[in-house]
């Protein structure tokens, strides 16, 4: 059935609302987006999904009504924050006991008191001009991982078509270079056309042993050329999610080959060791970080960076909680808390191969396909939350830290307490995509030409 007129007003009224209220980092002149001043200041990102939706707007823009936080704010925050810290970010088991205090001489802190080192974006949107949110798993997870619905590349194969020349070079000069690596869900490694030849390896194990092992040098040339001309027959003859799939195990294949000697590396056997590399022992971050699926990705993240890795996505918990919520969502915030206090302490400890510390050069972030709702209550009638087309769902405030990072402990925009309307920014996930390619040295001039970057995050 189309469109009814009443629907199309509904939208274009809620578009035109939000336009007035606030300024859209989207635009249409193709030359007003080259570089910034801080292209390429950047040399890693740890881009974190918090999978399955995650309430946003709870976690990191507190200071709103209650039935947009039902868990309150937390007390200790550390002076000069200016975002919504809240009670969530106080969870801090891991720092309790004899472990607790080993990790607290690693220089670990809970959230609330390193909350002046995270900068927050409490509007970013998918589509800012759109009358509603998109708050449909399978659209909206497109959009986080592409930009948009049927978007041609994944996020991370944008990171690497827009270092092309650097590698390419590299290679000229004899020398190996790492690419951005998927250490989840294979979403973020999509990439058709031009952008095919540069998906990213995707590992789901958070470690690379088995990876270090080829027997390429071991089968003469014309079975290797026979072996692949097999896979892409049956790659070929494959749509949709399932050959991004296969093209992204044949990818990661190639980088077994490219990569054996680095994989087979000591830095990269993250599970023990007592040797520091860049000022950290695997012990020691193994003690930061433990040893759930996301904390060995965390792990193994640092230790790529170490031979020039520029990207890292990782998937983190399960947050799509229709029911349940109020009971669950903190404990399973700890984990969080885990990732956030240990990245703030690891990467001001740990001596970079190029100078300073892995915080000079290194970007977090945490997204999601989109926020959570409960509708205009605390929670759902099972205590939980859903996803729809409201402020909610459509709000995802990120939370970014690292030195690249210009404004840290600020919020980069602003919602009304009473109703979340937009009272600052809006910024697209495609502007917060062009920032970050930006400021990591990506080409990006042919990228998402209606967006520039959203320069407030690294221009001070």
């Amino acid at each position: 059935m189309g469109l009814s007129r009443r629907r199309f007003l509904t939208g274009a009224l809620g578009a035109a609302a939000m336009t007035a209220a606030a300024p859209f980092f989207i635009g249409r002149d193709r030359h007003a987006f080259a570089r910034t001043p801080v292209f390429g200041q950047a040399r890693h990102l740890i881009y974190i999904r918090l999978r399955g939706g995650f309430r946003f707007t709870t976690a990191f823009n507190s200071d709103v009504a209650t039935q947009y936080n039902p868990f309150g704010v937390a007390g200790g925050v550390a002076p000069g924050c200016e975002w919504g810290v809240s009670k969530l970010l106080e969870g801090s088991s891991f720092l309790d006991g004899d472990e607790g205090a080993a990790r607290r001489a690693l220089g670990m802190r809970p959230v609330p008191e390193i909350a002046d080192q995270l900068t927050v974006v409490p509007c970013v949107d998918h589509e800012p001009s759109a009358g509603g949110a998109d708050g449909n798993h399978g659209s909206g997870l497109e959009r986080y991982w592409t930009g948009s619905v049927g978007g041609p590349a994944g996020f991370f194969t944008l990171i690497n078509y827009g270092l092309r020349e650097r590698f390419t070079t590299a290679t000229a000069e004899g020398q190996i270079a790492i690419p951005a690596f998927c250490l989840g869900d294979s979403g973020m490694a999509r990439g058709l056309g031009v952008f095919a030849a540069h998906r990213p390896p995707v590992v789901q194990s958070g470690s690379l042993d088995g990876f270090g092992l080829s027997i390429e040098d071991r089968v003469p040339p014309w079975a290797r050329n026979l072996s692949r001309m097999q896979d892409e027959r049956q790659r070929d003859r494959l749509r949709g999610d399932s050959r991004a799939v296969v093209d992204a195990y044949l990818e990661t294949r190639k980088a077994t080959v490219r990569f054996a000697e680095i994989f087979q590396s000591e830095t990269l056997q993250t599970s023990r060791g007592t040797t520091p590399i860049d000022g950290v022992t695997h012990d020691e971050l193994r003690l930061a970080f433990g040893d759930s699926e996301a904390g060995r990705n965390i792990r193994l993240a640092l230790r790529l960076f170490h031979f020039g890795c520029p990207a890292v996505y990782i998937d983190q918990g399960g947050y799509d909680m229709h029911s349940g919520e109020e009971n669950e969502l903190p404990g399973r915030m700890v984990e969080v808390n885990r990732i956030i206090s240990g990245l703030v302490a690891m990467l001001q400890r740990m001596q970079h191969p190029a100078g300073g510390t892995y915080w000079d050069h290194t970007i977090v972030a945490f997204g999601s396909e989109f926020g959570r709702t409960s509708g205009g209550n605390r929670f759902n009638s099972a205590r939980g939350s859903d996803h729809n087309g409201d402020y909610e769902t459509r709000w995802m405030s990120m939370p970014f830290f690292g030195g690249p990072v210009a404004l840290p402990g600020a919020r980069l925009g602003e919602t009304r307490s009473s109703d979340l309307r937009p009272m600052g920014d809006i910024v697209s996930y495609r502007a917060v995509m062009k920032s970050l390619l930006d400021v990591l040295g990506c080409e990006h001039e042919d990228l998402f030409l209606a967006d520039r970057p959203y320069e407030r995050l690294f221009v001070g």
